[in-house]
């Protein structure tokens, strides 16, 4: 399996210029925990929910602060041709729970330990059958 074939919906991303609160915004329209950093088409980092509470809200920025203050980067990649098991050695060596999906230099999507999780949970059950 590839891991592109392990992302569950399509990223969704954002300036870093935009302010925090839009960053907040979309988050939650969009119903994800983070958004793709993308400046003239590179990716450029990832802004968390956690971000936004531990660099955004802890450390007083103003909600007008820009994304590019709070967020990560740089931002762990793995390809989307590449074996989702290499997925699982990026989790453990980087400590994150996203890895943003990149086809050369183009960002396609969020893998996450989640969704990792419901694969796996989905082929132990049918495993069981």
């Amino acid at each position: 399996m590839r891991a592109i074939d392990g992302v569950r919906r399509s990223g969704v991303g954002v300036r870093p210029q935009r302010p925090i609160r839009d960053a907040a915004v979309i988050m939650d329209q969009a119903g994800v925990g983070s958004l793709a950093v993308i400046d003239d088409d590179r990716l450029v980092g990832i802004i968390t929910d956690r971000d936004l509470v531990r660099r955004g809200l802890a450390q007083v920025h103003a909600a007008t602060a820009a994304v590019e203050k709070v967020m990560t980067s740089p931002v762990v990649t793995i390809d989307a041709d590449a074996d989702l098991h290499a997925a699982f050695k990026l989790f453990r060596a980087h400590a994150v729970r996203r890895l943003a999906v990149v086809d050369g230099d183009e960002f396609v999507g969020v893998i996450t330990v989640d969704d990792l999780l419901v694969d796996l949970a989905a082929d132990l059950s049918e495993l069981a059958r």
